[in-house]
């Protein structure tokens, strides 16, 4: 599932990373690709200012749905 982030996706960390102040479930949004599965993320509070912007792997990542998955099983 990783492999299809992209840019614009909202993205929730799935582990914590003390060293950055970010912890696993906080949510960013995808705002560059550097290489295959590197990105950039902006961590951003609900007002809209942003908080952290840290380059991790999609490994750290999981994008989030707010929608039925089965829709883009449909659309592809």
């Amino acid at each position: 599932m990783n492999s299809q982030i992209k840019l614009l996706d909202v993205v929730a960390l799935l582990k914590d990373l003390p060293e950055l102040d970010l912890y696993r479930g906080q949510v960013g949004t995808i705002v560059e690709e550097y290489e295959l599965g590197v990105f950039e993320v902006e961590f951003s509070d609900t007002h809209g200012r942003t908080y952290a912007m840290e380059t991790l792997e999609a490994d750290n990542l999981m994008i989030l749905y707010h929608h039925p998955l089965a829709e883009d099983r449909i659309a592809m």
